[in-house]
């Protein structure tokens, strides 16, 4: 499996910043990839996924500041221009996702639909 140069998702400062973070606690296995991707569920009908996973045979690999990203081929049509990004605010901490593919989303950031 060859690296593919231009990932189809952006990762903001904060959400680089987070994840080296994470992945600089003492042992994090560095074997593992983020994983990005959809799966059916939540409130809008997809939700997505964001977490440290093996790469599979059948995953496309993206480097993005240092990070190895893996994503199935068949979810790029739903996260192509996607931002995810860290919110460190009073009101809300963690990931979110901005996505210009979503025809709605719902109030928890995490659902959408096509």
């Amino acid at each position: 499996m060859e690296t593919i140069t231009q990932s189809p998702i952006k990762l903001t400062t904060g959400a680089i910043q987070e994840l080296q973070r994470l992945r600089s606690e003492e042992g994090f296995d560095h074997s593992q990839y983020l994983r990005i991707g959809v799966k059916g569920g939540g409130c809008s009908g997809l939700s997505y996924i964001l977490g440290f996973d093996a790469r599979m045979e059948d995953d496309e690999v993206y480097e993005i500041e240092g990070i190895p990203v893996v994503m199935k081929k068949a979810h790029g049509m739903y996260l192509l221009g996607m931002e995810v990004d860290f919110a460190q605010g009073l009101n809300a901490r963690g990931f979110t996702f901005s996505n210009p593919n979503a025809s709605s989303s719902c109030g928890c950031g995490t659902s959408f639909a096509v």
